[in-house]
């Protein structure tokens, strides 16, 4: 079984998490045979070494780091790959992926653009 890791950077503000826990129960409830957890790069919880044990303690045989940033900034080159090996170290049997940015994606982008064209008359 994989499990999701959906990761964002964090923001003091709590109502800022609320479009990414709407894409966590969005994906939950359209693949309920994937447990995922959401996780935060810094100030909010939980962290993403606590979303993978907690996806490794709910049985995942391994796990999709999807991280929820726009660009592949130093976070996404060095942070979080540090971060991963950290983590890996502490999981040696259970596989990690790391997926790219969202902006990196061209569905993506083409919804993004999509939706500007729509609202700019």
């Amino acid at each position: 079984m994989r499990g999701i890791v959906l990761f964002a950077h964090g923001s003091r503000d709590a109502q800022w998490a609320a479009p990414f826990e709407a894409i966590r129960e969005r994906v939950r409830t359209s693949r309920p045979e994937y447990p995922i957890e959401l996780a935060y790069l810094e100030i909010m919880a939980p962290t993403l070494e606590q979303a993978i044990a907690s996806l490794v303690e709910q049985g995942a045989l391994a796990i999709t780091v999807f991280p929820l940033f726009m660009a592949q900034g130093g976070h996404l080159k060095q942070d979080i790959p540090r971060m991963l090996d950290e983590i890996r170290a502490l999981h040696p049997r259970i596989p990690m992926a790391l997926e790219t940015a969202l902006g990196d994606a061209p569905e993506i982008r083409q919804a993004i653009a999509e939706w500007i064209l729509a609202r700019a008359g």
